[in-house]
């Protein structure tokens, strides 16, 4: 997405404007604990491109925050929103800037705010359905050892925390970012303290305890909700648009949301721009952002809903990781899968799993 935005942006983080790490792949850990190395991409030695870099998050949203034009845009740091007012004539926002409150005016808003929008809540109506929604903690640690030597980012898909997983992202300077994740209909009804079982599995996991023995955390474990975008909701309305977490666009399977919050800026940029200059910010107008979000994301979205079910089934889920921790094949049909909707979709295919289950 930063290429697809400016290429120099893209080549601005690949010059280690930004501390990452450069990942060629994802490790898969089934509940029966089968390993699945899988990589992002196939013949990468003849492919100059980078696969994937892994960063903080604070060090990400400083770069993009560095990108902003400030000829053509205002920035207003240690400024939250507290309420929205819609009247005949535009909005009226109320935010806190340096504990001060003060009004905006605007025609329209563009909710980004991430889960617990503001204005997903008061504009939309967006409430909490634990159906689609997940709890996730993380922390950083120190001297965790066993990494992967092309920095793979690890998956952990534990019995213990259906449907969900642990992941291990590596970090510059030896660093990785450990977290868990699990659907919060899961977590009330199984009545899971997530950190706590983090912290447990990470002590007692026969494939983790070794590795954590000598780790050090670097803070405290922190929480937060993921709006998944496992159903479809109305995405704009009169004289707003969300995007991101706002919006619910969080992957079902994978937990990941910046790459679709791009995206759905993208798209929603090109809304704003026909709005602004038709000066039409009503809801049939913005309307045209929700089918144009959908028609793009929706496909790989309900993919993912079907992935999530198939890794909350954990003998199906070990059935499927067996066989391609053995099979070439299904290993690099899986690395297609990154790419290539059209190949994820074999995975809702019952015939798929009828034809590995009997070919290696």
């Amino acid at each position: 997405m930063l290429n697809r935005l400016d290429p120099g942006w893209k080549q601005l983080f690949e010059n280690r404007q930004v501390p990452a790490v450069t990942s060629m792949g994802m490790r898969f850990v089934s509940p029966r604990h089968e390993i699945l190395d899988v990589p992002f991409q196939l013949n990468q030695q003849v492919n100059t491109e980078t696969p994937g870099l892994v960063c903080r998050r604070i060090d990400f949203d400083h770069f993009l925050a560095g990108l902003i034009n400030h000829n053509t845009a205002t920035f207003l740091t240690h400024t939250s929103i507290e309420t929205i007012d819609e009247t005949p004539g535009g909005l009226i926002v109320t935010v806190k800037q340096n504990g001060q409150l003060k009004t905006i005016f605007t025609n329209m808003i563009v909710g980004a705010e991430g889960r617990g929008s503001i204005t997903a809540k008061k504009l939309a109506g967006f409430t909490v359905n634990p159906a689609h929604y997940s709890a996730g903690i993380r922390t950083y640690y120190r001297n965790v050892k066993g990494m992967h030597s092309q920095n793979y980012i690890e998956l952990f898909f534990l019995k213990e925390m259906q449907p969900g997983y642990l992941w291990i992202f590596p970090l510059p300077n030896g660093a990785a970012n450990v977290g868990a994740g699990m659907l919060s209909s899961a977590v009330s009804a199984k009545k899971v303290n997530l950190k706590l079982l983090m912290e447990d599995m990470l002590q007692t996991h026969p494939l983790l305890k070794e590795r954590f023995q000598q780790a050090v955390p670097e803070g405290k474990i922190e929480g937060w909700g993921l709006p998944l975008g496992s159903v479809k909701k109305p995405v704009s309305g009169n004289r707003f648009i969300l995007t991101g977490d706002a919006a619910s666009l969080i992957d079902p399977f994978t937990g990941e949301g910046i790459g679709n919050a791009m995206v759905s800026a993208l798209v929603a940029s090109r809304t704003i721009k026909q709005a602004i200059n038709s000066n039409n910010f009503s809801a049939a107008m913005l309307k045209e952002y929700d089918k144009a979000l959908y028609k793009k994301l929706w496909p790989e979205l309900q993919l993912s809903y079907w992935l999530q079910q198939l890794a909350a089934r954990p003998r199906l889920f070990n059935f499927v990781i067996g066989k391609a921790s053995r099979s070439k094949a299904l290993r690099e049909t899986i690395t297609c899968m990154f790419e290539n909707v059209d190949v994820r979709k074999k995975f809702i295919n019952p015939l798929f799993y009828l034809k590995i289950l009997f070919n290696r």
